[in-house]
C-alpha cells in the first residue's frame, strides 16, 4: 500500500483500523533533536479525545494507549536512526459487525474501491488501512516536527472556519501571530470566535440526533517561515503540503491563499505588492498568494484552507452492495459515533503542514 511519504524525511504508516496496533516510522530526522514527551502527549490528546461521545468506556472508540517508542529516541533526544512508535488499539469496542460490513460497499466509504484495488485481501474492518484512524500515527510524526519548528521560532496552527452552514470570522493572513495560534490551539473546539464554536457544536449535536453527519472547512497558518523554502515545478512547497493533506481521509478540496477566489480577480486585485517595513523586512501588503510564490516561501504567513466531507456512517438506512454476491443490501448503523470529522482533522492538518515544512527546511542554511 502507498503508505510511505519520502521527501528529505520519510514517514511510513502501518497497521489497520481494527488491527492490534497502528504506528509510524520516521527516518532522516536529525540526531540530537529534543522531544518533549508532555507536549507530544498534548498534541496526541487533541486527536484522540472524543467531543461527541458520552464518558462510557464502550464509546471511547479513539482512546488508544500513548505511543510506545521502539527506536530512535534515547533520553528524549533523537538518535538519528529511524524513530518508530506504535499504539495499541482498544479491545472489544466494535459497535457494528465489522466482519459483516467488510464485504459490503457502504455509501461514501472506500470499501468497494479498497476491495478492488487489493483483490479482496485487504483488512477492511472499520476502513482498514484506509481509515481516518491512520491519522493518529501521522499526528505523532507531526508532533515531533512541530517541536523542531517551534524551537526555531516557526509556529503552525489550524482553526475550524465552518461547520455545515455556520461560518466563523477568518484570521488575517497578513497579521496572524504566534500568540493567535497558541490561543486557538488551547481551545477544546478550536474556532476564532468561541461563540461560533458553540453554535457549530450545537449544530453537530442536532445533526447527530437526527441520524446525520456534518462536514466543514479548516484553515491552517504557518508564521515566521523564512523566504526561500521550496523549489519550483514538482518540488514546490504547495506540492508537499498537498500530498500530505490529501493523505487525511475526508479531505475533498484544498486551496492556498485566496485560492479559487483569485479566478474572480483582475491582475491588479490579485497581485500582492511588496514593500520594506521599518525593520528592513521585505513583506507584501496583502497575501493572496498564501505565502508561497513559484513553489517557494515568500516570508509571509503561509495560509491554506481545506474542505472536509461529512462522515459516511449515518444512522439512516442507505443502500449498499454486497460485492461477494453482487446483491443489494440495506445498511443502517445503530448509532453515530463520529458525527463530524472536522475537529479530529485540525491536529492532522497541523501535522501534515509541520512535516512538509521540516522536510523542506532541512535544505535551508543553519536549520540543523
Amino acid at each position: 500500500m502507498a503508505s510511505i511519504w519520502n521527501h528529505r524525511i520519510s514517514i511510513s504508516l502501518f497497521g489497520e483500523a481494527e488491527g492490534p496496533a497502528i504506528g509510524v516510522v520516521l527516518d532522516n530526522i536529525p540526531p540530537g533533536e529534543y522531544v518533549n514527551i508532555e507536549e507530544l502527549a498534548k498534541f496526541m490528546t487533541r486527536r484522540t479525545r472524543s467531543l461527541f461521545l458520552p464518558d462510557d468506556p464502550n464509546h471511547q472508540r479513539e482512546q488508544l494507549d500513548f505511543p510506545q517508542v521502539l527506536s530512535g529516541l534515547i533520553n528524549d533526544r533523537t538518535t538519528g536512526s529511524p524513530l518508530c512508535a506504535f499504539l495499541n488499539n482498544p479491545r472489544g469496542m466494535q459497535q457494528v459487525d465489522l466482519m459483516q460490513l467488510s464485504r459490503v460497499a457502504r455509501p461514501g466509504c472506500a470499501d468497494y474501491t479498497g476491495a478492488m484495488r487489493y483483490r479482496g485481501f485487504a483488512d477492511m474492518r472499520g476502513g482498514g488501512h484506509l481509515s481516518e484512524r491512520m491519522t493518529i500515527p501521522l499526528c505523532f510524526a507531526g508532533a515531533v516536527c512541530q517541536q523542531m519548528l517551534e524551537r526555531r521560532g516557526i509556529y503552525v496552527g489550524a482553526v475550524i472556519t465552518s461547520v455545515h452552514n455556520i461560518k466563523d470570522k477568518p484570521l488575517s493572513s497578513t497579521k496572524i501571530t504566534k500568540e493567535d495560534i497558541l490561543r486557538i490551539r488551547s481551545r477544546r473546539f478550536p474556532t476564532n470566535d468561541p461563540e461560533k464554536g458553540r453554535k457549530m457544536l450545537a449544530d453537530i449535536q442536532n445533526a447527530m440526533a437526527g441520524g446525520e453527519t456534518l462536514g466543514g472547512t479548516i484553515s491552517c497558518y504557518a508564521v515566521n517561515v523564512p523566504a526561500g523554502i521550496g523549489s519550483p515545478i514538482f518540488e514546490g512547497l504547495e506540492n508537499s503540503i498537498a500530498q500530505l493533506i490529501f493523505g487525511i481521509p475526508g479531505v475533498r478540496g484544498l486551496e492556498f491563499g485566496a485560492g479559487f477566489n483569485t479566478a474572480k480577480m483582475t491582475g491588479s486585485q490579485c497581485n500582492d505588492e511588496f514593500y520594506v517595513d521599518e525593520h528592513g523586512h521585505v513583506l507584501t501588503k496583502t497575501n493572496h498568494h498564501g505565502g508561497i510564490l513559484g513553489g517557494i516561501s515568500s516570508g509571509m504567513p503561509i495560509s491554506l484552507s481545506l474542505a472536509i466531507k461529512p462522515a459516511a456512517m449515518i444512522s439512516k438506512p442507505q443502500t449498499g452492495v454486497d460485492y461477494s454476491s453482487l446483491s443489494n443490501e440495506v445498511i443502517q448503523s445503530a448509532e453515530i459515533s463520529h458525527p463530524c470529522m472536522v475537529p479530529d482533522a485540525v491536529p492532522s492538518v497541523e501535522a501534515a503542514v509541520c512535516i512538509a515544512l521540516v522536510s523542506h527546511l532541512l535544505d535551508y542554511p543553519n536549520f540543523i
